[in-house]
């Protein structure tokens, strides 16, 4: 409790030392560059880390490596109705075993969707958030006793609480669990919230993602990340620490609690700029 307590003063004062006075892009700015980004882009954060336990024997068989691979794919560059367009997204998560004998892959995990997205505006037509609902698969793409699935139907929203500092909010509707893995839900609840904050603009960023189970213990997951741009001109590059504490970090053994601290090279997304963006000044 004194570390759920202290997370959220944590995030109290992320929102006290944030500039809130930048102005967003109004609608014609965001139709605009709507038109202008890539059709395809990277998605969720792609990155390669590699760390130890912090609850067991620290051995060839606890200590691994993780990466990601993810990317986006716009369908519609010019709007739906009521201003939506359509996408397609693929992520894949590897959980690989590189310090025993013949570096085996412990588990990967399969997560392709197709949704729908729309930006939110305010009163005085500039954008303040951006929502997505999104039809979803994951599995591990295993047979038998192995297999691992479950599909969802997502509401996502995305806004800035400041120009620093980023707020998530995912709700999902599970379906298509029951045969495999029918305790799922306990673990993975039926959403999650992620913040995180600029401590320098594009430079030094914090994360912090929550999720909590239906059952009334303790399941559930926290995910902790400090992401560091070491290089001016690096762009999208950095480097990342990263702690896990929970549930559901993989799907093979997600009943199985996990601490895990690695660290690594990750290249960042850039779908939520759009968020950051300063308005053009007349």
């Amino acid at each position: 409790m004194k570390a759920k307590s202290s997370i959220w003063i944590l995030m109290g004062l992320l929102f006290l030392i944030s500039d809130l006075n930048a102005q967003a892009l109004t609608r014609q700015e965001v139709r605009d560059t709507m038109q202008n980004i890539p059709r395809f882009s990277i998605h969720k954060d792609n990155y390669f880390i590699t760390g130890i336990p912090s609850n067991k024997p620290i051995n060839s068989s606890t200590a691994n490596a993780k990466y990601q691979i993810s990317f986006k794919q716009i369908i519609t560059r010019s709007m739906l109705p009521w201003e939506t367009y359509l996408y397609l997204t693929y992520s894949q998560k590897a959980f690989w075993d590189i310090y025993k004998d013949s570096y085996p892959f412990k588990e990967i995990n399969f997560n392709p969707t197709i949704g729908v997205g729309k930006a939110f505006y305010d009163s005085d037509d500039r954008i303040k958030g951006l929502a997505s609902l999104v039809f979803e698969h994951e599995s591990n793409g295993r047979d038998s006793i192995f297999s691992r699935s479950w599909n969802r139907l997502s509401l996502e929203y995305t806004t800035l609480l400041s120009q620093k500092t980023m707020l998530q909010v995912k709700a999902w509707l599970p379906y298509g669990y029951q045969s495999g893995n029918p305790d799922l839900i306990d673990y993975v609840g039926l959403g999650e919230v992620t913040l995180s904050h600029d401590f320098i603009r594009d430079r030094l960023i914090f994360e912090v993602k929550l999720r909590k189970g239906l059952s009334n213990d303790f399941k559930g997951m926290i995910r902790s990340r400090l992401q560091y741009r070491p290089f001016k001109h690096s762009s999208n590059q950095y480097i990342m620490l990263e702690w896990f504490s929970g549930h559901t970090e993989n799907l093979i053994d997600y009943e199985q609690y996990h601490s895990m601290l690695r660290i690594g090279y990750v290249i960042k997304t850039n779908e939520f700029d759009i968020l950051k963006r300063n308005r053009k000044r007349p």
